[in-house]
């Protein structure tokens, strides 16, 4: 399988998934980016297209905590912080965007630890 047709499937899954998923300001929508070596994780007003908090592991505070540990650890850090960050902003619940990937390793890892840092959704 080429690169870009498993690009090509990952973004018509995403596309498929943002026809339903939409953030509102009460209920914004966290968006989940997975490269092969790092994680990114946004909370975006979809009706005014502003990020409202975000966080990846190539932030110094987060790679600091990261050095030593596997991908789907640094991305359950990511998730603690993008949860953090939000419910300082007054955030309580978001929609969950997975961005097209799986919902299985880092991307879940990532979803679970912003639930446990208590974001809803």
């Amino acid at each position: 399988m080429s690169t870009t047709t498993s690009v090509l499937a990952r973004k018509r899954r995403h596309l498929r998934v943002r026809k339903k998923v939409f953030g509102t300001p009460q209920r914004p929508r966290l968006n989940v980016f997975r490269s092969a070596q790092h994680i990114y994780a946004q909370v975006i007003d979809d009706t005014t297209g502003h990020t409202l908090a975000a966080a990846s592991d190539l932030e110094p505070a987060i790679a600091e905590q990261a050095k030593g540990k596997t991908k789907t650890e640094r991305a359950a850090l990511v998730g603690a912080a993008v949860a953090e960050r939000a419910r300082a902003k007054g955030i309580q619940t978001v929609v969950f965007d997975r961005g097209g990937f799986l919902y299985h390793g880092r991307v879940r890892a990532l979803a679970e630890a912003a639930r446990e840092a208590g974001l809803g959704f």
